[in-house]
């Protein structure tokens, strides 16, 4: 499976050996890491794909992604899925990004991608939740085009769904590209 790529990122679809790297925090040859990455939850998502791996399979392509600026190739951020689709077609969605580059619209442009990717697939809705307190992430799943879907005392939860067979556009997803 190829790297998913928008206009400024490269969303790298993680290897087995690659997430081992990750969780020890040490990068091998050719592994280019901005400062400040793996973050906890980098190494948090990566134990979750070894894991995941090592009881049923590669869950590829609905695994985890390391998100690389185009530019110089530095692996930023991470985004992924927490598992394949469910019987009904649903996934749930993770993402995060060096503080050093937050606020710069990044991990909205890599959820679009994200969720443009799991639409082709025919998953039918991503879900995805951030703390009360989290608003910059609340904005990020807004800004991909997710809608919220209820919230508890801690959390504010949001979905992106498809009921029909139309493809789901970059137009939909609010980015204006064509």
């Amino acid at each position: 499976m190829g790297d998913l790529v928008t206009t400024r990122l490269v969303l790298h679809p993680m290897t087995v050996g690659e997430a081992g790297r990750v969780v020890a925090g040490a990068p091998g040859d050719g592994d280019r890491w901005a400062p400040g990455y793996p973050t906890d939850g980098d190494v948090s998502a990566a134990g979750r794909f070894l894991s995941t791996c090592a009881s049923t399979g590669d869950p590829r392509p609905f695994g985890n992604y390391e998100i690389r600026r185009r530019e110089d190739g530095l692996a930023i951020g991470g985004i992924g899925f927490h598992g394949p689709p469910d019987e009904e077609g649903g996934v749930t969605i993770g993402y995060g990004l060096i503080p050093s580059v937050r606020g710069r619209g990044y991990a909205s442009e890599a959820l679009r991608e994200l969720l443009l990717f799991a639409r082709a697939r025919g998953v039918t809705r991503v879900k995805g939740d951030a703390d009360l307190d989290n608003v910059a992430s609340q904005r990020v799943m807004t800004a991909a085009g997710m809608r919220p879907a209820g919230q508890d005392d801690r959390v504010r939860y949001f979905e992106a769904t498809w009921t029909d067979e139309a493809a789901w556009t970059d137009e939909t997803a609010g980015t204006g590209r064509s």
